[in-house]
């Protein structure tokens, strides 16, 4: 057992008072377009940059092995919500399956990948505005700014309001995806995908130029085709009927993405080249631009349009990372203030500080690749242990009640487990200093856990309470 705070029954009450969220906010249908919303902005940028590491044979391949990776633990997800329906989501499950300690170090590894995603976003939105020659701008940092300061402000005015704008905006995105998809394929043409030159590495060809190494590193790119739809279950207190609904609105969420995932992948260099693709900003409005010879109206629409895809992406995440530092905070693992919320039922500190660290980064990096690197490193940690908790969660406790089960239990689980830690690998491959710096932060963090916090978790906090349930379940038993 770790040591609590002294906290009496109508203290507790009253420090929970100050850290409620407002239920009943969303069902499946805009959960689902939650998860479509966190991701999307990766059709639209991003995911190029993958074709520099490994050409597109190692980014075709990087987005299968990943599609399934994500597709099994999206399942794995599905069973998790729909049993521990609460805010921390991937830290509730893990803390429950392997303890304080794993449920602290999944929703770490899950804040850095949300507090550093959305900086790479916004580098990319600054990229579409510089294309369309907006504002006569040559350094995006005012971009960034404004973008920040807008969509925090959006979201400290009430989780209703920003749920429905994410979903409104998420579906001017998905048509700017279909316009692309109309105006791609009569120009499509399958040499274009292959005219990246090999560079001589062991078993390169025209398939893979950059040989096996270059497929590997090619994960971290293949995992922005899908990256944070995994923070769905974050919504869950604010849900209508999280045991039905959580597990709807992740997997329709995921076969959406795969669906659009595997257009762009096709499409864009199929059209404009491997090439040209591999170091675009706006990959998709210049692909349209390189395929009809010039600029044209299908290009400008894009344009706009795509700003709404990675406003989508930046909009959402925004909304996880509050979530997932709201529920660390409450339980005490993080400083306690960043857990207050206002008479909108809105985490305001939870808001703000991961934004103002992210402004910070897209402003002094101006790197999308190495921020992308980051947030993966963080993500693909989460998704070992994520996974893990599923199977643990199996094994320990086969009798808990579930509102849904996994298709293939935990052979589905482990086949994701073992693609994220091929994945964690792959973000070392790409850019070992990033991943190193990002490992001794997360290192940092669990001695923080070790040394301070889990001397100050709040026992009633409804992860904890999860955890305590089925501790007293297990005691009764023996």
């Amino acid at each position: 057992m770790t040591t609590t705070d002294s906290i009496q029954p109508t203290e507790d009450k009253r420090y929970l008072q100050h850290r409620q969220l407002k239920r009943g906010a969303a069902g499946w249908v805009l959960l689902a377009g939650l998860g479509v919303a966190y991701v999307i902005s990766g059709d639209f940028a991003g995911w190029n940059l993958g074709l520099a590491q490994g050409g597109w044979g190692g980014l075709l391949i990087a987005f299968v092995l990943m599609g399934i990776m994500y597709t099994c633990m999206a399942f794995g997800l599905a069973e998790l919500s729909s049993t521990l329906p609460a805010t921390g989501a991937g830290y509730g499950f893990a803390r429950r399956a392997l303890g304080p300690l794993g449920g602290f170090a999944t929703g770490m590894a899950v804040l850095i990948e949300y507090a550093v995603a959305p900086a790479a976003i916004a580098i990319f939105i600054g990229g579409y505005v510089e294309a369309l020659g907006l504002f006569g701008l040559t350094n995006s940092w005012p971009v960034y700014l404004v973008t920040y300061a807008i969509f925090v402000g959006i979201h400290l005015r009430g989780v209703g309001e920003a749920l429905k704008m994410i979903f409104s905006i998420t579906a001017v995105a998905v048509i700017a995806l279909a316009a692309v998809v109309v105006g791609l394929i009569p120009r499509f043409n399958v040499q274009n995908l292959f005219d990246i030159v090999p560079d001589g590495s062991p078993a390169s060809s025209a398939f893979l130029p950059m040989g096996i190494g270059g497929a590997v590193g090619a994960l971290v790119y293949g995992i922005w085709f899908f990256l944070a739809v995994e923070g769905v279950p974050l919504a869950a207190e604010e849900t209508a009927n999280p045991k039905k609904d959580m597990p709807r609105g992740i997997i329709v969420a995921v076969v959406i993405l795969v669906v659009f995932g595997s257009l762009m992948l096709v499409l864009v260099p199929g059209a404009a080249g491997s090439a040209a693709m591999s170091e675009s900003n706006n990959p998709l409005p210049e692909a349209l631009r390189l395929a009809y010879g010039g600029n044209t109206f299908l290009a400008d629409f894009v344009n706009y349009a795509g700003l709404a895809g990675l406003i989508a992406s930046f909009f959402s995440i925004i909304y996880a990372y509050s979530r997932q530092l709201f529920a660390l905070s409450r339980a005490g693992y993080l400083p306690k203030w960043l857990s207050l919320t206002g008479k909108r039922r809105t985490p305001y500190w939870a808001l703000i500080v991961p934004g103002t660290i992210g402004f910070i980064l897209a402003a002094t990096t101006g790197n999308g690749a190495l921020l992308i690197n980051i947030a993966v490193f963080g993500a693909t940690v989460s998704y070992v242990l994520l996974n893990l908790s599923h199977i643990v969660l199996r094994r320990k406790e086969p009798d808990l009640p579930r509102g849904y089960r996994t298709p293939g239990g935990v052979v589905t689980t482990s086949i994701a487990l073992v693609l994220a830690a091929v994945a964690v690998v792959a973000t070392f491959v790409v850019d070992v200093f990033a991943a190193s710096i990002t490992a001794a932060i997360f290192g940092a963090a669990l001695l923080y856990y070790w040394f301070y916090s889990r001397h100050r978790i709040v026992a009633g906090a409804p992860e904890e309470e999860f955890a305590q349930l089925a501790a007293a379940e297990a005691e009764l038993k023996s």
